[in-house]
């Protein structure tokens, strides 16, 4: 694999995940603040925000994916980073909810850098070695992600404002880093139209879903996400009730959930799918996930909830990209950012159905209507929900053949 452009992908989807963890810890104190009611009612507001996130992610990432196999992966992703600037610099100002609605609809329509990162590390990476590209990608991600929550918790201590103005300083800096260093990859003779109904995001999932050997993938994916996605929109309010964590407190959790993705898809997904193959290393990955979640669900102990979040980011960062790896390996180089897209989208849809989900959960089980109070309800629906992706996930078969 070629090393120089590898590190410029790897340096860019690093930079993008710093800005982003700097926000995430504060946003929902954010929420808070501009809201009124019951911690019931912010939690039903803080998921209400993720969800229009995460629609405008589904509607945009397949737009993304095929603008990248059409027009190159470069000012795609260019346009991203771009975009996700203006996103940060909204969150800074927003005087009202309204405005942050307005940002994190913003930033939806933008979040295509991941998706694009990851048709970077196709185009680059031969079959025998994707696995590893998607979790180098993975410990960029995860490198962001130790250093933005940390951070991001010690400034919403100062100012609750002053990690958006960080993080769009992040994403304006790596807009000029990009336009610098980063290079081309697809060339032009391998490069493809596409037709207006590739843009919308059920073509991508029809295709995949029409695909026999990709159904079990694509419901795995999809299940699992909806699992992981919900237990994001909800950590830092579910902690903040739970174990008493404030927004500096959450941001080490987070921090240590970057450092476990660092370690994991940086060195131990290599090991593990070389040992094990791509799809032993998804099944076992999210049974383990299941495992803690059956733990998270009763657990009152800051300490334990510290210590358990690692075997789930062990189980979660080895399970996504054995899958990758298993979805990649069965199209050309013409369709992986199609393919990656129409990933992107499932994930995007998960990302819709689990924030309603687990605020609806948490809100529901923590107001004065609920029978009685359980916080960790989410986690006990997500046990199930995780054994049902191992067992979809291991109907999946390598590299098979499917139609074009």
């Amino acid at each position: 694999m070629p090393s120089r452009a590898i590190l410029v992908v790897l340096a860019t989807v690093m930079i993008n995940m710093t800005g982003v963890g700097l926000v995430w810890p504060i946003l929902p104190k954010l929420v808070g603040e501009l809201s009124t009611g019951s911690f019931s009612h912010v939690a039903l507001v803080n998921g209400a925000i993720a969800v229009i996130f995460s629609i405008m992610q589904f509607v945009f990432a397949p737009v993304f994916g095929a603008l990248s196999d059409r027009f190159g992966r470069r000012p795609v992703m260019l346009i991203a980073l771009a975009g996700l600037g203006l996103d940060n610099l909204l969150l800074a100002l927003a005087p009202s909810l309204f405005w942050m609605f307005a940002g994190r609809a913003l930033g939806g329509i933008f979040g295509a850098t991941f998706s694009v990162a990851n048709a970077y590390m196709a185009d680059l990476s031969s079959d025998k070695d994707r696995a590893a590209a998607f979790g180098m990608v993975g410990a960029a991600f995860g490198v962001g992600f130790v250093l933005g929550p940390a951070i991001g918790g010690l400034l919403g201590e100062v100012d609750i404002r002053l990690p958006f103005w960080v993080a769009a300083g992040f994403s304006f800096l790596n807009l000029g880093f990009g336009w610098l260093f980063l290079e081309e990859t697809l060339p032009a003779e391998k490069r493809r139209n596409f037709s207006v109904g590739e843009l919308n995001p059920f073509a991508a999932l029809r295709w995949l879903v029409r695909q026999p050997a990709m159904l079990p993938l694509a419901l795995a994916l999809f299940i699992a996400n909806t699992m992981q996605r919900g237990l994001e929109a909800i950590w830092v309010l579910f902690t903040g009730l739970q174990y008493g964590w404030g927004a500096r407190e959450a941001g080490i959790s987070l921090a240590v959930v970057g450092l476990s993705y660092v370690f994991v898809q940086g060195f131990l997904v290599r090991k593990t799918v070389a040992r094990f193959g791509e799809l032993a290393t998804m099944t076992g990955g999210f049974l383990l996930s299941a495992v803690i979640y059956a733990l998270l669900c009763v657990n009152t102990s800051g300490l334990i909830g510290f210590i358990g979040i690692v075997p789930h980011v062990i189980g979660w960062g080895l399970a996504g990209p054995a899958l990758q790896a298993l979805a990649s390996q069965q199209v050309d180089a013409r369709q992986q950012g199609y393919l990656q897209g129409g990933l992107s989208a499932i994930s995007g849809l998960a990302a819709i159905l689990g924030p309603a989900a687990s605020s609806s959960i948490l809100a529901w089980f923590t107001s004065p209507a609920a029978p009685f109070e359980f916080p960790g309800a989410f986690f006990a629906f997500g046990v199930l929900a995780l054994c049902l992706a191992a067992w979809m996930g291991a109907q999946a078969r390598a590299k098979p053949s499917i139609s074009q």
